[in-house]
């Protein structure tokens, strides 16, 4: 499943050529022009990592990193911070309120994405890896396969890609709209109920007599994988 990427920008020469070489190299890029919306954009997108302007009209990247860092639903989201600020002490300022890395323009795109992969690896492993591990549960990207406690277990597409989604952020609650978007696409029409019906094939799937169920169901809210959760 494409890693999903927020790029902040006001630059929109800048933007148009950072989602075009990402998309190029397979991941799925959404653009805020400015600080507002990319607030926005990250409660109603939940992207995997975030590429941060400093300087932005309406709220600057400074302030953006620090409400998300101040948030349990967003903290974990990683951020490189891409600023024509090069000093030292903008350098500190930046990682202290809660970037993951710090880029000073102008960048080349090798070592943009060479900082997006490095970041990944240490904070999403299961992203910038081919295989995710949760609990007793193995999903093989590369070969589509899956493992329960050593057994295969054999899913649906749909199933597939939705336990995918869980397993990228273990512990988060997605919304059932959250879950529409990132597994049917947000430009597919599907009836909100539909999340309901695969969750449940999931669950018979890899539940076997005695398995402890590791979907959680949260009320009025969606599901998550929860590794405290009885079941």
């Amino acid at each position: 499943m494409a890693i999903r990427v927020l790029v902040v920008e006001d630059e929109e020469a800048l933007s148009e050529l950072l989602s075009y070489n990402l998309e190029k190299e397979g991941f799925t890029v959404t653009v805020a022009p400015d600080g507002e919306e990319a607030l926005i954009l990250v409660e109603e997108s939940g992207p995997d990592i975030i590429l941060l302007d400093w300087m932005l009209p309406n709220v600057s990247g400074l302030e953006i990193a620090r409400q998300m860092r101040a948030r349990v639903q967003t903290r974990d989201i990683p951020i490189i911070m891409l600023t024509a600020r090069g000093a030292e002490e903008d350098r500190i300022r930046g990682l202290e309120i809660g970037a993951d890395d710090y880029l000073t323009k102008p960048f080349s795109m090798s070592e943009l994405l060479a900082r997006m992969r490095a970041v990944l690896r240490r904070t999403r492993p299961t992203l910038a890896g081919d295989v995710a591990t949760f609990g007793d549960i193995v999903l093989d990207r590369e070969t589509r396969r899956l493992r329960r406690a050593g057994r295969e277990v054999h899913l649906g597409p749909t199933e597939y890609r939705l336990l995918d989604v869980l397993m990228q952020r273990p512990g988060r609650v997605f919304s059932r709209e959250q879950l529409l978007d990132r597994v049917w696409g947000n430009e597919v029409y599907v009836e909100i109920r539909t999340v309901d019906v695969h969750v449940g094939r999931l669950r018979k799937a890899l539940n076997r007599r005695g398995d402890r169920d590791p979907i959680r169901t949260v009320r009025s809210a969606g599901y998550a994988l929860d590794e405290t959760y009885p079941g």
